[in-house]
């Protein structure tokens, strides 16, 4: 089979499983639903696998080739075709995996919901979405999928379409996204403006010839154009990737069924807008301004978003508020210009992110959907699988030495400590204090989960017990990858310059090659990791943790009292969504509200359309006095009209 077919497969096959799943769902059923969908990603796996394989130990070299024309304008052809670099085969394998996982688990979770076809011709549907943006090797391509992505996440945060909470989720998450799209758009209009294509290779050839162009914004100020693009890019994977401001829908985006849970927030949407910064490394290594926005951005959310989730009280919220964390920390990567670090973390953050969401979906299945961590507790005695694979995730995303997190954050912060663009010194205390913040929300979700008391009702009690193999086996084979990946690929990805091919850095921004120079293997790194503040960070927040909500619960009330407007002010998750509601939605539905009794009812309505026939109405009262039915009038007024029109005549 020749490569290109390969290539094309990959995302082909999981459309197909959609495809079928979805239009033909009533002759394949239930079962055929999800065997096709499963054959079709699972089939996307193996073949992403098979391309990996094929960088790694056999010399292929990256693609870049076009499938077909899809139009053309003036002198602009816009192309439809793949990228494979090493970034995308890296991407390509993590999404069909963590998809794959989270397809097996389904059937387990969603056995009894009436949209068991729907879902899964949904989530196939998304694989193909996903799939497809990393593989573009253009912008326009790159929009589609980015909007595509968009929308099937719509359709998946709202299906239970009858919930009103789940609607109020999907309809808030489509709208911030299309705040930070109108951005995205932007970016690349600005694209077409300044270099007159669309390709990726060619934009970013032409790059270093643009860098003192400048581009007129906002009533004739000039901007860079480098740096009006790259904000722009920048705002449209704030939306994506949830970064603060835009980071509100994430948290809502839990209404929908725990799958999608881990499928939004581990490798897939939310990581798009982090693989899209890293996929133009070439346009924002030549802006210091729009990076420093990027670190600034990525250092609040890091910290600012894992505070909140120490409040938390839904496990699966402070879960997603772990994400808008983690993904924090990508982002500062990005802005110390430690692009391949963030991709590290990308890669490992799914695969213990995916464990801990569906390990978290396999407690809601126990408890009968119950979701509130107080009525939990002493859950380990009757779930043995469903604790490990959480400690497992749990000690990945705190960062304990060996496990694959511990590899990527802890290059993350090191990265960012030798940064020396303007907001490096915020982001790294942001991302240090964070690591407090990580181990001890962390270790509360274990604690009121799986330890101490048990504080369910008695039947819930009588009825606990570990979920089926298919729940199980997914949480199994993913702690495998979230305990070993690390370990094994940090040379390679970070020091082996595995990811040369897609990232271009300036040699005076390279922070990742100056930590190289101290990196003496794996193992080393981890030992010495004992005499770094991280560590003892990360000790620290387990410590607290273990104090508070092990030995000393009450404590943890007493110190929600002492500090009730700290409590409060988390609670309310610093008031952006008050803000939004107050000040967008309200100023919105009064400008509407003034447009229409001004514009509708007032112009269009009763001008245009009621004072036209009003107008009418009045002239036709007046003329149909002349309307006598008299001859010696009508003669007398043709003979006044023929005297008018012969003067007219004659004057001219």
């Amino acid at each position: 089979m020749k490569v290109e077919t390969i290539i094309l497969l990959i995302p082909l096959l999981p459309l197909a499983g959609a495809l079928i799943a979805g239009l033909l769902r009533n002759q394949v059923g239930r079962t055929g639903s999800h065997i096709v969908t499963i054959l079709g990603v699972g089939g996307a796996f193996v073949l992403s696998a098979l391309i990996l394989k094929m960088q790694i130990y056999d010399g292929m070299q990256s693609m870049n080739y076009n499938l077909y024309t899809w139009g053309i304008s003036d002198s602009v052809t816009f192309q439809v075709g793949f990228l494979i670099d090493h970034l995308t085969s890296l991407m390509m394998v993590v999404v069909t995996f963590v998809s794959l996982m989270v397809h097996i688990y389904t059937i387990g979770y969603m056995r009894d919901d009436p949209g068991y076809q729907r879902f899964f011709s949904y989530i196939a549907l998304f694989t193909f979405s996903m799939l497809v943006l990393v593989m573009s090797n253009n912008f326009l391509q790159l929009f589609f999928a980015w909007e595509a992505v968009g929308l099937v996440s719509y359709l998946l945060i709202g299906f239970w379409y009858k919930k009103e909470t789940a609607i109020f989720a999907n309809m808030k998450a489509f709208m911030v996204n299309r705040v930070g799209d109108f951005g995205f758009l932007l970016g690349i209009a600005a694209i077409m403006s300044v270099f007159g294509t669309l390709d990726y290779a060619e934009v970013f050839a032409a790059a270093p010839s643009k860098i003192n162009e400048t581009i007129a914004v906002f009533g004739g100020i000039e901007w860079s154009a480098i740096t009006f693009i790259c904000v722009g890019l920048f705002i449209g994977a704030m939306g994506k990737s949830a970064q603060a401001p835009l980071h509100v829908w994430l948290p809502d985006s839990m209404e929908g069924p725990t799958p999608i849970s881990a499928l939004i927030h581990a490798a897939t949407m939310v990581t798009a807008g982090i693989f899209m910064v890293a996929r133009m490394s070439p346009l924002f290594e030549l802006s210091d301004a729009a990076l420093s926005f990027v670190l600034i951005i990525g250092g609040f959310t890091a910290l600012a978003m894992g505070m909140i989730g120490i409040v938390q009280n839904d496990i699966k919220r402070v879960i997603a508020y772990s994400t808008l964390s983690q993904l924090g920390y990508m982002t500062v990567a990005l802005g110390a210009s430690a692009y391949s670090a963030a991709i590290f973390h990308l890669m490992t953050h799914a695969f213990f992110k995916a464990l801990l969401f569906l390990a978290a979906g396999s407690v809601i299945i126990a408890m009968h959907h119950e979701q509130d961590m107080r009525k939990m507790g002493g859950v380990k005695r009757w779930m043995p699988v469903t604790w490990i694979t959480s400690v497992l995730g749990t000690l990945a995303l705190i960062g304990f030495p060996f496990f694959s997190g511990f590899y990527s954050k802890d290059m993350i912060i090191e990265a960012v400590g030798g940064a020396t663009r303007f907001g490096s010194g915020f982001a790294y205390w942001a991302v240090l204090l964070g690591v407090v913040v990580t181990a001890f929300y962390s270790f509360r979700l274990l604690y009121l989960v799986f330890h101490g008391k048990s504080r369910m009702d008695k039947h819930t009690e009588e009825h606990m017990q570990e979920t089926p193999l298919v729940v199980t086996i997914p949480l199994v084979l993913l702690a495998i990858p979230s305990v070993l990946i690390g370990y094994f690929t940090i040379k390679p990805i970070l020091f082996g310059g595995w990811l040369d091919d897609a990232i271009k850095v300036s040699e005076q921004n390279d922070v990742v090659a100056a930590l190289g120079e101290n990196f003496h293997g794996a193992t080393a790194l981890a030992l010495h990791s004992v005499q770094t503040a991280p560590f003892w960070l990360m000790i620290a927040g387990f410590a607290l943790a273990t104090w508070f909500y092990l030995f000393k619960p009450q404590l943890a009330e007493s110190m929600k009292k002492r500090f009730s407007g700290l409590y409060s002010l988390l609670e309310n998750k610093y008031y952006f969504d008050d803000f939004n509601n107050k000040v967008f939605a309200r100023g919105f539905i009064r400008i509407g509200n003034g447009l229409w009794k001004r514009g509708d009812a007032g112009l269009i309505d009763g001008i245009a359309v009621n004072g036209t026939a009003a107008f009418i109405g009045k002239l036709g009262e007046r003329v149909r006095k002349f309307q006598t039915g008299y001859l010696y009038q009508y003669a007398f007024a043709m003979i006044i009209g023929l005297i008018g029109l012969l003067g007219a005549w004659l004057l001219v």
